[in-house]
């Protein structure tokens, strides 16, 4: 019998795992959740922390164990919820286990797993001692906004739906980084959230460099972080982790030389003015100044809402 691993297990496999089945046949199972107790050594030895979650089709399947945590969902699920990862395990799909942690998340921890999953790094579980400095795992994206939004549409009324749907307007493919999400969360998401409200930009744009920069900096194309078509602005994440001081200057310079043969404008944004209040606000207006936009005017609890949205993203 078929074990179906859901919600906090199931995400947790995905940032150990990192990449989707070899064969996309794997992407089946409509309604053939166990009716019958779960077997505990097999999902014990997955090596997923305990309890491990599971989904289980009838109540009649629970049991009273302190190493599985059993969601019972009686009704249809569409083929592509779940994906055959061996040994008699199935886990819920990159786009199910999203729109079950709607209800487990906030919708703004919710945004941030969806840029994650849309994006092309994972977090490392919570038991990883082997994290790389930078503190993420770069892998191909495991989802898209298009396959979310196509899953979303063909489970109503699952718990959490409304909420997952919700953040659709939000979202965007391709982030390269936790830092990245979290500064085009500050400044995209709408003021009610605490966000400065920009329209979201499309992430690490890939723009064709002509002949002659082609030949003088030695590229064919160079990939914005944040990119607005529309105003030809590019807003660029600096870490500060390979360039400091002198060799960060010539980095910055190299880089708006680059984009400005382009007809691009840029504006970097260091990890320190991301961790600042006060100098993330100065660097959106300067983005605004340039789109030639207002920011919107502040109501007096916008700060109270921003604070939060700072606690929740930093």
């Amino acid at each position: 019998m078929k074990q179906f691993i859901s919600y906090q297990s199931a995400l947790e496999y995905w940032r150990r795992c990192r990449e989707l089945p070899e064969h996309s046949a794997d992407r089946r199972c409509r309604n053939a959740l166990p009716i019958k107790p779960a077997k505990t050594e097999l999902l014990v030895s997955s090596g997923l922390s305990l309890p491990v979650h599971i989904m289980i089709g009838s109540q009649e399947a629970r049991r009273i164990s302190s190493t599985i945590k059993q969601h019972v969902f009686s009704g249809k699920t569409p083929i592509g919820c779940f994906m055959n990862i061996g040994s008699g395990l199935m886990v819920t799909s990159p786009e199910f286990c999203f729109l079950q942690m709607a209800s487990q998340l906030t919708l703004v921890r919710l945004i941030e797993l969806g840029y994650e999953l849309c994006g092309t790094y994972s977090m490392p579980p919570a038991d990883d001692t082997n994290v790389p400095e930078r503190g993420f795992y770069y892998r191909q994206p495991l989802t898209s906004m298009k396959k979310l939004k196509v899953f979303l549409e063909s489970m109503p009324g699952y718990r959490g739906h409304k909420k997952a749907m919700r953040t659709l307007r939000f979202l965007q493919d391709g982030s390269a980084s936790p830092m990245e999400t979290k500064l085009v969360m500050f400044l995209t998401l709408p003021k009610m959230l605490g966000g400065y409200g920009f329209n979201v930009p499309e992430l690490n744009k890939r723009i064709a460099l002509s002949k002659t920069a082609r030949k003088y900096f030695n590229k064919d194309y160079y990939a914005c972080d944040l990119f607005w078509a529309d105003g030809r602005i590019a807003v660029e994440y600096d870490s500060d982790q390979q360039h400091t001081g002198s060799d960060r200057i010539a980095n910055d310079s190299k880089r708006r030389n680059i984009l400005a043969s382009t007809g691009i404008r840029v504006i970097t944004v260091t990890k320190q003015q991301l961790y600042s209040s006060l100098e993330l606000e100065r660097a959106a207006r300067t983005i605004a100044s340039q789109m030639n936009r207002r920011l919107f005017s502040k109501k007096s609890n916008f700060y109270t809402v921003h604070q939060n949205l700072r606690k929740q993203l930093l």
